[in-house]
């Protein structure tokens, strides 16, 4: 599917919400998530079962919006739990993961099953943790709690080594010949966990398909195997990691990811294929849908054109936790508006930099840099936007140096704008 870029026709309305609701105002765009949700749909159709990754996105309204079209929600923690749970998703399409589940997690898992609500499946990092949780069931007289067994497939994924929990060094999921362990641990097969099957992911922004193909190759096989002794092992969840590669950039899209599916379920004898086949991305569902606006505080010249703007690491810590990069574009210059990618023709002639500007966020750390990019002439009051910032945004964003979160605003289809999330307030820091 070839993307088309969204900024001509959402440069007004990034310009209305900052005007609206003040800077920095992060923009959601349900048009985006529509058209990253169907492409999805279209690589993974049904049966396959589609779950979104809260942590990507943890804003109750973005993960309603998403529910809506129709994914259920993949969490880490009582508290992605309950927010899909105020986003109107029911237990029954909520996965529950993450290397960091307590036993209150689990605790609650094992109770929404005693009270009949029980959670489509958990995914079991240890056999510490399967233990755990068979006590905890025992302790609500629980039987049938449906689990996968999180694999470590020791790969080599193709992208940032931060991103690569794939990899056999990384401290997600169980070994290969940890998994017996795990089971034992769990009760076994008479145990109150009914094991389903395997869950992986191979990291995120894949740069390409090889990684993630020996893995499911390898989840498949336990799968087989497993599946001699334990009849209802039927379930192989893919994770997600479909990449967001720069918009006009080549990038394997999901159907690319798909495409490998049939030839390796053909390796496996059929009575010992899955029944049940899932994938749970994050970042490619959201990013793209994603805008951050923000207002220019200072225009410096540091040996080259320099600004200053009032959103940074606090909103989009990306950049200065792993040099995540994220396109910034101008929307005013001047104070008038600017709607050519990137402001192109506003730009001095005699620029040596050709244009490039150093822009740098407002927090009281060097490392507050967001990258040069090519801008037009900027003073104080003009507005920028940073792309792609719909994915582990708002989500690791945090009150450092007494700042508020700031709003959350939907661009509906119509072009109303919904504010989501009000701006934070000054009473509640501290």
């Amino acid at each position: 599917m070839t993307e088309t870029d969204r900024l001509p026709e959402l440069a007004e309305s990034l310009r209305v919400a900052a005007r609206r609701f003040g800077t920095p105002v992060y923009l959601t765009d349900a048009v985006g998530l529509i058209r990253a949700a169907q492409e999805l749909r279209a690589a993974f159709p049904d049966p396959w079962i589609r779950q979104y990754s809260v942590k990507a996105n943890d804003v109750a309204a973005v993960v309603a919006r998403i529910g809506a079209i129709g994914l259920g929600a993949n969490v880490v923690s009582r508290g992605e739990w309950a927010i899909a749970s105020r986003a109107g998703i029911p237990n029954e399409r909520i996965t529950l993961e993450g290397i960091g589940k307590t036993d209150a997690d689990l605790r609650a898992a094992a109770r929404a099953a005693a009270d009949g609500r029980p959670l489509r499946w958990v995914a079991i990092e240890s056999a510490d943790e399967a233990a755990a949780l068979a006590r905890l069931a025992r302790g609500a007289g629980v039987t049938g709690l449906e689990v996968l067994l999180r694999f470590n497939p020791a790969v080599e994924p193709e992208t940032l080594h931060g991103l690569a929990v794939g990899a056999g060094s990384s401290k997600f999921g169980l070994a290969d010949d940890e998994l017996a362990d795990a089971i034992e641990a769990g009760g076994g097969s008479d145990g109150p966990l009914r094991w389903r099957g395997i869950h992986l992911h191979v990291g995120s922004q894949l740069g390409a398909v090889d990684a993630w193909r020996d893995a499911v190759r390898r989840g498949l096989a336990l799968v087989a195997l497993l599946r001699g002794g334990l009849p209802g092992f039927d379930t192989l969840d893919l994770g997600g990691g479909f990449p967001v590669p720069p918009l006009g950039d080549l990038g394997p899209r999901p159907e690319r990811f798909a495409r490998e599916i049939p030839d390796l379920l053909e390796s496996v004898p059929l009575d010992r294929r899955p029944g049940r086949l899932a994938v749970e991305p994050g970042r490619f569902l959201v990013a793209r849908a994603g805008w951050l606006v923000g207002s220019v505080l200072h225009v410096r010249d540091r040996g080259g054109r320099m600004v200053v703007i009032d959103t940074g690491m606090t909103e989009l810590i990306r950049p200065a936790l792993y040099d995540g990069r994220h396109p910034i574009v101008a929307l005013t210059s001047h104070g008038r508006p600017v709607d050519q990618v990137g402001g192109a023709g506003s730009r001095p002639s005699d620029d040596p930099d050709g244009g490039l500007v150093h822009v740098h966020g407002p927090i009281c750390e060097s490392t507050d840099a967001l990258g040069s990019h090519p801008l037009p002439v900027l003073r104080r009051g003009d507005l920028v936007a940073i792309r792609e910032a719909g994915a582990y945004a708002a989500s690791f964003s945090s009150t450092y140096n007494g700042r508020p979160r700031p709003p959350q605003v939907i661009l509906e289809e119509d072009g109303r704008l919904t504010l989501a999330r009000r701006r934070g307030s000054t009473a509640a820091l501290g």
